[in-house]
């Protein structure tokens, strides 16, 4: 490395990353126990999905391919809010880019987020593919109650939003420069790794998923053994979850986007903030809330939950 790219990464790096790294790990704890499934997943969730399939989901009959589609993107919308999308926009915020007019930087715009998508379609086909294949003898077709203890549906979505969040933290740490950036000679080829990455990640929310909406996809998925089908329903599921955060992130780049562009340049440090304190707030959060707040539900040990979560 020579003097000059020695300056300009450390000048990549924020000062005071001992404050951002304790102030977002306290985030994501805070929101691990503060968070209520029940509200986000059946009061906000449910209510969407009502409005638009015009029944409530649980009733829902899959009468055809295109009923499964349908059924599959509104519960991906439904699905929107939660944690995790946090990171999506937490990674996407410092791609704003420069152009000139509302045009200019929509198109730039579309390039991240199109390689964000190319990432969650191959991991949601792949999964898609599979659930078709062998998906009756998966823990996501079970439809026995969890009751006590662990169950092998437990145990799936512990074991990958574990893996998950463990991923957001370190590329969070990697991001303010506490740890080696495991992408950076990958992106010095291909700009848009990380974004590409961020997809995958995305995607894999399918594998540990328990949402219950989303589990009646996955039996019907199962139950129809046709693989096409599959890749095409979980797809459309990852879709509908991103597409309010794909619809902000163009409207602020489009709007905003050269002023924010402009915010993140004049200290280059800034980008490193958003993003790597957005991957460790989720990242903590999703480590503490699948894994540590689900044991305890489970009453095998203690963590503070909130009296309404």
């Amino acid at each position: 490395m020579t003097l000059t790219q020695q300056t300009a990464r450390q000048a990549e790096v924020p000062t005071r990353r001992t404050l951002i790294v304790i102030l977002s790990v306290l985030g994501g704890a805070v929101l691990s126990m503060i968070w209520s499934a029940t509200f986000v997943d059946k009061v906000i969730g449910g209510t969407v999905a009502t409005a638009l399939l015009g029944e409530d989901p649980q009733d829902f009959v899959f009468t055809g391919t295109a009923a499964g589609m349908i059924f599959a993107f509104v519960t991906g919308v439904a699905g929107t809010f939660t944690a995790c999308n946090v990171a999506v926009f937490g990674a996407l915020a410092p791609l704003f880019g420069e152009g000139e007019g509302v045009r200019g930087r929509l198109v730039r715009a579309l390039r991240p987020l199109g390689w964000l998508v190319v990432g969650m379609v191959v991991v949601s086909a792949t999964y898609g593919v599979i659930a078709a294949l062998v998906g009756e003898g998966m823990p996501q077709a079970s439809t026995a109650p969890s009751g006590s203890g662990l169950s092998p549906r437990s145990i799936q979505s512990m074991v990958t939003f574990g893996l998950i969040g463990l991923v957001m933290i370190y590329l969070g740490l990697a991001a303010l420069g506490v740890v080696r950036d495991p992408l950076r000679r990958v992106s010095a080829r291909f700009p848009h790794a990380r974004v590409l990455l961020m997809g995958a990640l995305i995607g894999g929310f399918l594998v540990g998923r328990p949402y219950g909406l989303f589990r009646q996809l996955f039996r019907d998925t199962a139950a129809s053994q046709d693989a096409l089908y599959g890749a095409l329903a979980f797809v459309l599921q990852s879709a509908g979850n991103i597409l309010l955060v794909a619809v902000l992130f163009l409207v602020l780049a489009g709007v905003a986007g050269g002023r924010v562009n402009r915010w993140f340049q004049a200290k280059p440090g800034r980008a490193a903030v958003v993003a790597g304190a957005a991957l460790l707030v989720v990242g903590v959060f999703t480590l503490l809330y699948w894994d540590v707040r689900l044991l305890a539900r489970r009453d095998l040990i203690w963590y503070p939950i909130a009296p309404w979560a």
